[in-house]
């Protein structure tokens, strides 16, 4: 027994050393603090990398081309939506937001990547790389990416009961280079994401990148915008939001 609980201990933490090396190395956890008071502290972004490794896409969207304005940032690199160690997901990221001021209109958001991501890059336990001997999305994949679709209904039922008017979610883009293998999944990724905004109680807006962002916006990481990319996003998230400030 005394064996099995050592060999356990040592695959625990070998996934734990696993993890932090992808975040070193494709994950880019670096990014920037939260950014606890703005001039609109009823406007909050939540989420992941692309908004927070570079800050260049909150950047676009505050400056005066757009909104001329600052929101609240509680952007992690790193972050999955919900669990993880690399990052406080987004689920609690929310509730960050709410402490230091639950009077929250908008929320620019995206999510869940980093839960396909992370363990995809690690040893793929959930099979979501497709191979030419496994051409198509496995199940196990399909299954991780439903559970992350629940979990991301549960969040955005829990904004609207805390009176937040409108979320503005943004969608995942391809992974470009040796990272296409991850193109099925974030295809089925994008699909539930589109379902969790028609099936919440809050008002939803879903923002489609796919077709916008090509590899020139993206960083040799293959993952990461650039700033081209960055503004991209920008520009598509900009039409929604503009309607509600």
């Amino acid at each position: 027994m005394t064996s099995i609980n050592n060999k356990v201990g040592i695959t625990s933490l070998l996934k734990k050393s696993a993890t932090a090396a992808v975040c070193t190395a494709l994950v880019a956890c670096a990014g920037n603090p939260y950014v606890r008071h703005a001039e609109r502290n009823d406007v909050i972004t939540l989420g992941d990398s692309i908004f927070d490794l570079s800050g260049e896409l909150q950047q676009f969207l505050e400056g005066p081309e757009m909104a001329n304005t600052t929101f609240r940032d509680y952007t992690l690199s790193g972050a999955k939506l919900s669990g993880g160690i690399v990052a406080k997901p987004v689920v609690e990221q929310y509730q960050d937001a709410q402490a230091d001021d639950p009077n929250i209109n908008v929320i620019v958001m995206d999510g869940g990547g980093n839960d396909i991501l992370l363990p995809a890059m690690i040893f793929d336990p959930y099979e979501c790389k497709t191979t030419w001997y496994r051409p198509e999305l496995s199940d196990k994949c399909t299954s991780l990416v439903d559970d992350v679709y629940v979990d991301t209904v549960n969040l955005l039922n829990q904004m609207k009961q805390n009176d937040v008017q409108q979320v503005i979610y943004l969608g995942y883009y391809y992974t470009t280079g040796n990272k296409t293998d991850l193109h099925q999944a974030i295809d089925y990724g994008d699909r539930r994401l589109i379902d969790a905004c028609n099936n919440t109680t809050v008002s939803c807006q879903f923002v489609d990148p796919r077709s916008n962002i090509t590899s020139e916006d993206v960083l040799s990481d293959n993952i990461h915008p650039n700033t081209s990319g960055s503004q991209k996003l920008a520009q598509a998230i900009w039409p929604y939001l503009e309607a509600v400030l």
